[in-house]
Formats: C-alpha cells, structure tokens, sequence
C-alpha cells in the first residue's frame, strides 16, 4: 500500500468506505471541495487502483483539525488505521503544525484507543453530537 494525495478519482470508493464505515456518511459531491482547497490535506492509501483507506485534516493556523479517517471495512484490524495516522501526523509535521484535534464518538472504542497510542487526549465533550444521540468527544494531540 502506498500513500497518494487525494485526486477527483478516488471520490467514488471513498464515499464507498464512508457508507460502511459511518452512520452519517459524507457523500461523494461533499468530498469535492477538499480535493482543491489549499487548506485540506488528504491521502489516500491505495494499493493498485483501490483505495483502502483515506484520512484529511484542514490547517487552520498551526493547528490541524482531522475531518476524516476511515478504512474499509474488509481491512480492518491489520495495523492500516495506524499506518494512516503516522502518515497523517507526518505530513502534520511538514506543514508545520504544532497540535492537531478531531472528534470520535464517544462509544466508537477501537478509535479512542487508537488515537490515545498516539498521545491524544481527551479534552472536551460535545454532547449528543452524532445523530443526536452520541456525545463526540474532542480529542487534541500536540506535535
């Protein structure tokens, strides 16, 4: 698997990988404005022509926000969400970001446990956040 910048060409197996993997998907069209803005950083880990997995943040400042990270669902388990995370937090680095956050809802346990090997902590709550029914909690890494 190797990492690429997100392209016009991944959108429709992304949007595949957010249908199995969320209850409130992006949808394909919600994915195009990242593919341009000069502030999302996206990737998407493909082997061959299929996508895998994808995550993007957006640099506001010298802080990132992830806005997604997600894999599909038939690779799950094998260590890619912390291949992805590595390379996310990587290219962090390199765009000189100091701290970066996400939300995770709050019984979504495989994801906490993964960001918290990261160093992430918990540091606010957003209640019933997802669907109106699941707290988000805030998350926060500094680099």
């Amino acid at each position: 698997m190797r990492f690429d910048r997100l392209e016009f060409k991944h959108l429709s197996q992304m949007a595949a990988i957010e249908r199995e993997a969320f209850e409130m998907p992006w949808t394909e069209s919600m994915f195009i404005p990242e593919v341009e803005d000069p502030s999302a950083y996206y990737v998407v880990g493909v082997r061959g022509e299929e996508v895998i997995c994808y995550g993007g943040f957006h640099k506001v400042l010298d802080e990132a926000h992830i806005t997604n990270i997600a894999v599909k669902s038939t690779e799950r388990g094998k260590g890619i969400g912390k291949f992805l995370m590595s390379e996310l937090i990587a290219r962090a680095k390199m765009a000189d970001i100091t701290r970066m956050t996400l939300e995770v809802r709050d019984n979504n346990i495989p994801a906490i446990k993964l960001y918290e090997n990261f160093g992430f902590k918990v540091e606010g709550v957003r209640k019933k956040y997802y669907d109106n029914k699941y707290d988000a909690l805030i998350m926060w890494l500094t680099i």
